[in-house]
């Protein structure tokens, strides 16, 4: 499979080091030395997407144009999500959004979904997000962060909103917190609590390096392959 690599950065050079691993090759590096208007894009059998956020939008469309499959690992371009997903259907396109492609990442939110269905039925507990990151980290909250609460805000019944801010700060009571932490050379940390008088409950995902992203993304882009339509990690991994 011949995979262009629109970031290529400290991520994408994980994912090319994983894809070389799977036997892929690597069509072309895009970044702001080598934009992508200058390759060929004929033989490009996907894209995976790790650049910034303003750029983000404007790749995808890229992609869709070309009529090849892109897998976006970017986050904080999601207010252009509904529209790109248009733009995307009305086009016969190809691309899978994830605020994280770590398939441990992804189990994590499954146990996160369950286990916000069992505190719904405990109301002496609060719950709140906190989400670490490096210094170089563009977005705050992180997607990974908002994808948690949002998890927590479809099971739960006590909140209908999240604010990026600590548990004391909030000012909606029914809003739910995400605190974010930039701290140097911390892949990512995500962390959700359930507080009551009596006890905490805690469950915690801790990234060791960026590989579990890299191995993540290249795994979205091998099942992209012949599907159109919009998909997330959940369509890959089944839960």
């Amino acid at each position: 499979m011949n995979i262009a690599l629109f970031g290529y950065g400290k991520m994408g050079k994980e994912i090319e080091a994983f894809a070389t691993e799977r036997g892929h090759h690597i069509s072309a590096r895009i970044d702001s030395s080598n934009p992508k208007e200058a390759f060929d894009y004929s033989d490009t059998d996907a894209i995976i997407e790790f650049s910034k956020p303003e750029f983000a939008a404007e790749n995808i469309r890229f992609a869709i144009d070309r009529a090849i499959p892109i897998a976006i690992g970017t986050t904080g371009w999601y207010a252009e999500l509904d529209a790109l997903s248009t733009y995307c259907a009305s086009n016969e396109g190809t691309m899978l959004h994830a605020t994280n492609f770590s398939v441990g990442v992804n189990a994590f939110f499954a146990v996160n979904r369950y286990l916000a269905k069992i505190m719904n039925e405990l109301d002496t507990y609060s719950a709140e997000v906190v989400e670490i990151h490096h210094t170089e980290k563009l977005d705050a909250p992180s997607g990974t962060g908002i994808s948690l609460a949002e998890q927590i805000i479809a099971e739960h019944q006590h909140y209908n909103s999240w604010e990026n801010n600590k548990p004391t700060a909030l000012e909606n009571k029914e809003a739910l917190s995400i605190e974010s932490l930039r701290l140097p050379k911390v892949p990512g940390t995500h962390e959700i609590k359930y507080t009551s008088d009596v006890d905490t409950i805690e469950l915690k995902h801790t990234a060791h390096n960026r590989k579990g992203f890299a191995q993540g993304s290249v795994l979205a882009a091998e099942w992209l392959i012949g599907k159109k339509g919009v998909f997330t990690m959940q369509d890959v991994l089944k839960f």
